[in-house]
Protein backbone atom coordinates (compact mmCIF):
# COMPACT_ATOMS: atom_id res chain seq x y z
CA UNK A 1 0.00 0.00 0.00
CA UNK A 2 1.21 3.58 -0.67
CA UNK A 3 2.37 5.63 2.31
CA UNK A 4 -0.17 8.16 3.53
CA UNK A 5 1.89 9.70 6.33
CA UNK A 6 5.60 9.51 7.06
CA UNK A 7 6.77 10.81 10.41
CA UNK A 8 10.44 11.11 9.58
CA UNK A 9 12.75 11.14 12.59
CA UNK A 10 11.10 14.05 14.41
CA UNK A 11 12.26 15.55 17.69
CA UNK A 12 10.34 18.08 19.77
CA UNK A 13 11.51 19.86 22.91
CA UNK A 14 10.02 22.43 25.25
CA UNK A 15 13.00 24.06 26.92
CA UNK A 16 14.83 21.21 28.62
CA UNK A 17 11.91 18.79 28.25
CA UNK A 18 12.30 16.34 25.37
CA UNK A 19 8.75 15.48 24.34
CA UNK A 20 9.73 13.46 21.25
CA UNK A 21 13.12 12.00 20.39
CA UNK A 22 13.83 10.83 16.83
CA UNK A 23 10.37 9.30 16.36
CA UNK A 24 9.78 7.65 12.99
CA UNK A 25 7.01 5.55 11.46
CA UNK A 26 4.93 5.26 8.30
CA UNK A 27 1.16 4.91 8.01
CA UNK A 28 -0.10 3.15 4.90
CA UNK A 29 -3.11 4.49 3.03
CA UNK A 30 -6.33 2.92 4.28
CA UNK A 31 -5.07 1.43 7.55
CA UNK A 32 -6.01 2.01 11.17
CA UNK A 33 -2.78 2.89 12.97
CA UNK A 34 -2.52 3.26 16.74
CA UNK A 35 0.03 5.03 18.90
CA UNK A 36 0.06 3.76 22.47
CA UNK A 37 2.17 4.31 25.56
CA UNK A 38 2.04 5.40 29.20
CA UNK A 39 0.69 8.78 30.28
CA UNK A 40 3.22 11.50 29.52
CA UNK A 41 4.91 9.42 26.82
CA UNK A 42 4.52 12.14 24.17
CA UNK A 43 1.50 10.82 22.28
CA UNK A 44 -0.48 14.07 22.22
CA UNK A 45 2.68 16.01 21.36
CA UNK A 46 3.03 13.68 18.39
CA UNK A 47 -0.53 14.22 17.17
CA UNK A 48 -0.14 17.98 17.71
CA UNK A 49 2.96 17.91 15.51
CA UNK A 50 1.10 16.08 12.74
CA UNK A 51 -1.84 18.48 13.06
CA UNK A 52 0.41 21.57 12.97
CA UNK A 53 -0.07 22.87 16.52
CA UNK A 54 3.60 22.13 17.23
CA UNK A 55 6.58 22.30 14.89
CA UNK A 56 9.36 19.75 15.53
CA UNK A 57 12.87 21.14 15.87
CA UNK A 58 14.23 18.20 13.87
CA UNK A 59 12.87 15.82 11.25
CA UNK A 60 10.02 16.04 8.75
CA UNK A 61 6.35 15.14 8.44
CA UNK A 62 5.32 14.04 4.95
CA UNK A 63 1.73 13.65 3.74
CA UNK A 64 1.72 11.52 0.59
CA UNK A 65 5.29 12.66 -0.01
CA UNK A 66 4.55 16.37 0.54
CA UNK A 67 6.57 18.02 3.31
CA UNK A 68 4.01 19.63 5.64
CA UNK A 69 6.35 20.14 8.62
CA UNK A 70 6.04 23.93 8.63
CA UNK A 71 2.50 24.27 7.26
CA UNK A 72 -0.09 25.94 9.53
CA UNK A 73 -3.02 23.80 10.72
CA UNK A 74 -5.58 25.31 8.31
CA UNK A 75 -3.47 24.33 5.29
CA UNK A 76 -3.16 20.79 6.62
CA UNK A 77 -6.93 20.70 7.06
CA UNK A 78 -7.33 21.68 3.40
CA UNK A 79 -5.04 18.77 2.51
CA UNK A 80 -7.37 16.37 4.33
CA UNK A 81 -6.02 16.14 7.90
CA UNK A 82 -8.69 16.35 10.61
CA UNK A 83 -8.65 15.52 14.31
CA UNK A 84 -10.49 15.13 17.56
CA UNK A 85 -9.12 16.27 20.90
CA UNK A 86 -8.38 14.49 24.15
CA UNK A 87 -10.20 17.31 25.96
CA UNK A 88 -13.42 18.03 24.08
CA UNK A 89 -13.23 21.32 22.15
CA UNK A 90 -16.74 22.14 20.95
CA UNK A 91 -18.95 25.24 20.88
CA UNK A 92 -20.92 24.29 23.98
CA UNK A 93 -23.53 27.05 23.60
CA UNK A 94 -24.35 26.04 20.00
CA UNK A 95 -26.41 23.15 18.68
CA UNK A 96 -25.00 19.89 17.34
CA UNK A 97 -26.03 20.98 13.84
CA UNK A 98 -24.29 24.35 14.19
CA UNK A 99 -21.08 22.72 15.48
CA UNK A 100 -20.93 20.47 12.44
CA UNK A 101 -21.79 23.31 10.04
CA UNK A 102 -18.98 25.42 11.54
CA UNK A 103 -16.50 22.72 10.55
CA UNK A 104 -17.55 23.10 6.90
CA UNK A 105 -15.93 26.55 6.70
CA UNK A 106 -12.81 25.02 5.19
CA UNK A 107 -14.83 24.05 2.11
CA UNK A 108 -16.63 27.39 1.60
CA UNK A 109 -16.06 28.99 -1.79
CA UNK A 110 -18.56 31.89 -1.83
CA UNK A 111 -17.23 35.35 -1.02
CA UNK A 112 -18.43 37.41 1.95
CA UNK A 113 -20.91 39.52 -0.06
CA UNK A 114 -22.58 36.52 -1.69
CA UNK A 115 -22.76 34.77 1.66
CA UNK A 116 -24.33 37.81 3.32
CA UNK A 117 -26.95 38.19 0.60
CA UNK A 118 -27.56 34.42 0.53
CA UNK A 119 -28.43 34.10 -3.14
CA UNK A 120 -27.34 32.11 -6.18
CA UNK A 121 -24.15 30.11 -5.67
CA UNK A 122 -23.99 30.94 -1.95
CA UNK A 123 -27.44 29.50 -1.37
CA UNK A 124 -26.68 26.35 -3.36
CA UNK A 125 -23.43 25.94 -1.46
CA UNK A 126 -25.20 26.29 1.89
CA UNK A 127 -27.71 23.62 0.89
CA UNK A 128 -24.91 21.24 -0.20
CA UNK A 129 -23.02 21.75 3.07
CA UNK A 130 -26.16 21.20 5.12
CA UNK A 131 -26.90 18.01 3.17
CA UNK A 132 -23.41 16.69 4.00
CA UNK A 133 -23.85 17.56 7.67
CA UNK A 134 -27.19 15.77 7.77
CA UNK A 135 -25.51 12.69 6.29
CA UNK A 136 -22.95 12.75 9.11
CA UNK A 137 -25.69 13.16 11.74
CA UNK A 138 -27.46 10.14 10.27
CA UNK A 139 -24.21 8.15 10.02
CA UNK A 140 -23.35 8.74 13.70
CA UNK A 141 -26.96 8.18 14.83
CA UNK A 142 -27.39 11.69 16.23
CA UNK A 143 -30.81 12.53 14.76
CA UNK A 144 -32.35 12.79 18.23
CA UNK A 145 -29.83 15.42 19.37
CA UNK A 146 -29.29 17.36 16.13
CA UNK A 147 -30.92 20.54 17.56
CA UNK A 148 -29.70 20.04 21.14
CA UNK A 149 -27.28 22.51 22.75
CA UNK A 150 -23.96 20.69 23.02
CA UNK A 151 -23.38 21.85 26.60
CA UNK A 152 -26.48 19.95 27.74
CA UNK A 153 -25.34 16.59 26.32
CA UNK A 154 -23.68 13.71 28.15
CA UNK A 155 -19.92 13.29 27.85
CA UNK A 156 -20.23 10.29 25.53
CA UNK A 157 -22.54 12.16 23.15
CA UNK A 158 -20.20 15.16 23.10
CA UNK A 159 -17.41 12.81 22.04
CA UNK A 160 -19.63 11.63 19.21
CA UNK A 161 -20.36 15.22 18.16
CA UNK A 162 -16.64 15.94 18.10
CA UNK A 163 -16.09 12.94 15.84
CA UNK A 164 -18.85 14.29 13.61
CA UNK A 165 -17.17 17.68 13.45
CA UNK A 166 -13.92 16.05 12.40
CA UNK A 167 -15.77 14.13 9.68
CA UNK A 168 -17.37 17.35 8.45
CA UNK A 169 -13.93 18.39 7.21
CA UNK A 170 -14.02 15.34 4.90
CA UNK A 171 -10.63 14.01 6.01
CA UNK A 172 -8.47 11.52 4.20
CA UNK A 173 -6.33 11.27 7.37
CA UNK A 174 -8.32 11.24 10.61
CA UNK A 175 -6.43 11.78 13.88
CA UNK A 176 -8.28 10.59 16.99
CA UNK A 177 -6.80 11.62 20.35
CA UNK A 178 -8.21 9.22 22.97
CA UNK A 179 -11.68 9.00 21.38
CA UNK A 180 -12.98 6.68 24.13
CA UNK A 181 -11.53 8.30 27.22
CA UNK A 182 -14.10 8.61 30.00
CA UNK A 183 -16.73 6.48 28.26
CA UNK A 184 -18.69 3.57 29.65
CA UNK A 185 -18.63 0.14 27.96
CA UNK A 186 -21.67 0.76 25.77
CA UNK A 187 -20.36 4.12 24.58
CA UNK A 188 -16.97 2.56 23.79
CA UNK A 189 -18.62 -0.17 21.73
CA UNK A 190 -20.56 2.45 19.76
CA UNK A 191 -17.41 4.51 19.13
CA UNK A 192 -15.46 1.45 18.02
CA UNK A 193 -18.27 0.61 15.58
CA UNK A 194 -18.24 4.14 14.19
CA UNK A 195 -14.46 4.06 13.72
CA UNK A 196 -14.67 0.78 11.83
CA UNK A 197 -17.53 2.11 9.70
CA UNK A 198 -15.56 5.27 8.86
CA UNK A 199 -12.65 3.11 7.81
CA UNK A 200 -14.68 0.64 5.77
CA UNK A 201 -17.34 2.90 4.25
CA UNK A 202 -15.46 6.16 3.78
CA UNK A 203 -11.98 4.83 3.14
CA UNK A 204 -10.26 7.19 5.60
CA UNK A 205 -6.81 6.44 6.94
CA UNK A 206 -7.04 6.62 10.73
CA UNK A 207 -4.42 7.25 13.39
CA UNK A 208 -5.61 6.95 16.96
CA UNK A 209 -4.22 7.35 20.44
CA UNK A 210 -6.00 5.13 22.90
CA UNK A 211 -5.43 3.56 26.33
CA UNK A 212 -7.94 0.74 25.86
CA UNK A 213 -5.44 -1.91 24.78
CA UNK A 214 -8.07 -4.55 24.11
CA UNK A 215 -9.79 -2.28 21.63
CA UNK A 216 -6.50 -1.27 19.98
CA UNK A 217 -5.56 -4.91 19.51
CA UNK A 218 -9.00 -5.68 18.06
CA UNK A 219 -9.41 -2.91 15.47
CA UNK A 220 -5.93 -1.68 14.50
CA UNK A 221 -3.72 -3.00 11.73
CA UNK A 222 -0.46 -1.50 12.95
CA UNK A 223 0.77 -0.11 16.27
CA UNK A 224 3.64 2.11 17.38
CA UNK A 225 4.59 2.36 21.06
CA UNK A 226 6.35 5.35 22.57
CA UNK A 227 7.70 5.86 26.06
CA UNK A 228 9.36 9.06 27.34
CA UNK A 229 9.21 10.42 23.78
CA UNK A 230 11.05 7.46 22.25
CA UNK A 231 9.56 4.81 20.01
CA UNK A 232 10.21 1.47 21.72
CA UNK A 233 8.21 -0.83 19.46
CA UNK A 234 6.27 -1.07 16.22
CA UNK A 235 4.40 -3.82 14.41
CA UNK A 236 1.16 -5.73 14.15
CA UNK A 237 -0.97 -6.29 17.28
CA UNK A 238 0.43 -9.82 17.56
CA UNK A 239 4.02 -8.55 17.32
CA UNK A 240 3.43 -5.80 19.86
CA UNK A 241 1.87 -8.24 22.35
CA UNK A 242 5.12 -10.27 22.24
CA UNK A 243 7.55 -7.33 22.34
CA UNK A 244 9.50 -7.56 25.60
CA UNK A 245 10.34 -3.83 25.74
CA UNK A 246 6.67 -2.92 25.29
CA UNK A 247 5.54 -5.46 27.90
CA UNK A 248 8.04 -4.08 30.43
CA UNK A 249 7.22 -0.42 29.77
CA UNK A 250 3.48 -0.52 29.23
CA UNK A 251 1.50 -3.72 28.65
CA UNK A 252 2.61 -5.77 31.62
CA UNK A 253 2.61 -9.54 31.88
CA UNK A 254 -1.18 -9.76 31.61
CA UNK A 255 -1.09 -8.75 27.93
CA UNK A 256 1.21 -11.57 26.81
Amino acid sequence: MPVKLHVDNISLSFGGIKALQSVEFKISTGEIFAVIGPNGAGKTSLINSINGFYTPQRGRILLEGLDITHMPPYQRAKLGISRTFQNIALYTNATVLDNLMAARHIHLKSNMLAGALYWGAARREEIAHRRRVEEIIDFLEMEHIRKSIVGTLSYGLRKRVELGRALALEPTLLLLDEPMAGMNIEEKEDMARFILDIHELQGSTIMLIEHDIGLVMDICHHIAVIDFGVKIGEGSPAEISRNEAVIDAYLGEGER
